[in-house]
């Protein structure tokens, strides 16, 4: 007969052994969620993440994805290097902004191949377990689950929260036994609303609730196509997704910072320049986002992004003549270069605002440097 109480206790251990800061058990019931999901997507704020509508059910159904599946154990991962010169990067618009949690190795096998050992350890003690681990791998509403498992609480800006902060990673191991659950902690965030007014492009619609077509990751990783020219200068050089909901929160002014070396930043990428980023062609792309979460949006994609931000950097004669030597590569680019490009003459004349949404950002980075 075995002793579930124990086991789960069991598992914990030998989950934070593995490096995971925090391991909890839920059950599946993901109702609620799959009521807000609809209505999500009815909304059409998943934008042209087709897979977001076309799994729809399985989101929400963890035993479609592993029949028999009875608990979800969700595991968490701090991201944040120390001292990765955050208010740096985004200071000074001639450098680039990459979101932390890109900066070094890409998490997925990490994470899953810690997953299976973590599964692999619970075999031996009940070798009747049927398990999967998954990690951003399949249709699942992961911050639902570890919401419930009492990670932390779903933050404002959608994001699971808790008192050490949101840079983390999240993992499940979906397992066929009746394990006791653990209890959800409570939301924390109050009357804040730090978040939403800190956007750039206000895709926080409402508490909770983001519009990804506005959202500046989502446009600068999952979207293929042409840049809004309306939200083109509220990207300023984020090139690669944006942390601004995160930096501004009480909650990680204090964060979890991580103990994992593969996640430190690679090739500079936490103050690296525009103008040298803009310089790799695409075998170099391939060379130094190998292992990267970055490769996943492809050179092309990676020159929109820098072509924008270059826009909206000061006038100088180098970046005028960087864009001008891209021209012809893509009609796709070219559409960019052509707005970049007017945007520099306009700066030439005219510096840069920086806008009060910034300036904030920044006076709260200043006061504690991540």
């Amino acid at each position: 007969m075995i002793d579930y109480v124990t086991l789960a206790e069991k598992i914990k251990v030998w989950g934070e052994a593995l490096g995971f800061v925090h391991v909890g058990i839920c059950n599946i019931d993901l109702s609620l969620d799959e009521t807000a999901l609809q209505q999500w997507l009815k909304q059409g704020y998943h934008g042209e993440m087709q897979w977001m509508a076309a799994h729809g059910e399985l989101r929400s159904r963890p035993d479609l994805l592993l029949p028999g599946t009875l608990r979800v154990i969700s595991v968490s991962l701090p991201y944040l290097p120390y001292r990765s010169h955050i208010s740096d990067s985004l200071a000074n618009p001639d450098n680039a902004y990459v979101s932390r949690y890109a900066l070094g190795r890409d998490y997925h096998k990490l994470m899953r191949q810690r997953l299976q050992k973590l599964g692999e350890q619970i075999k031996h003690y009940c070798e009747t377990l049927s398990y999967r681990p998954f990690v951003d791998s399949a249709p699942l509403l992961e911050r639902s689950l570890a919401a419930k498992a009492g990670l932390g609480w779903r933050g404002k800006h959608s994001l699971l929260l808790k008192e050490t902060g949101s840079f983390f990673f999240l993992g499940e191991l979906l397992v066929n036994m009746p394990l006791p659950v653990d209890q959800p902690v409570a939301d924390l965030c109050g009357k804040c609303q730090a978040c939403l007014q800190i956007c750039p492009t206000q895709a926080i619609v409402e508490p909770y609730v983001v519009d990804a077509r506005r959202c500046i990751s989502y446009l600068t990783i999952e979207y293929d196509g042409i840049i809004p020219e309306a939200l083109r200068p509220l990207i300023g050089n984020r090139i690669y997704g944006c942390d601004d909901c995160q930096l501004i929160c009480p909650f990680n002014r204090q964060p979890d910072y991580t103990q994992e070396a593969d996640f430190a930043p690679r090739h500079g990428l936490d103050k690296a320049e525009l103008l040298a980023l803009y310089e790799w062609d695409e075998a170099t792309f391939l060379k130094r986002t190998e292992g990267s979460p970055i490769r996943r949006v492809g050179y092309a994609k990676w020159l929109r992004n820098i072509t924008v931000a270059l826009g909206n950097a000061a006038y100088d004669e180098r970046i005028v003549q960087a864009l001008k030597a891209h021209q012809q590569i893509s009609p796709l680019l070219d559409n960019h270069i052509d707005w970049a490009l007017a945007r520099q003459e306009q700066h030439r004349t005219q510096a840069p605002e920086v806008t009060t949404r910034q300036a904030r950002l920044l006076r709260q980075i200043a006061l504690r440097e991540l």
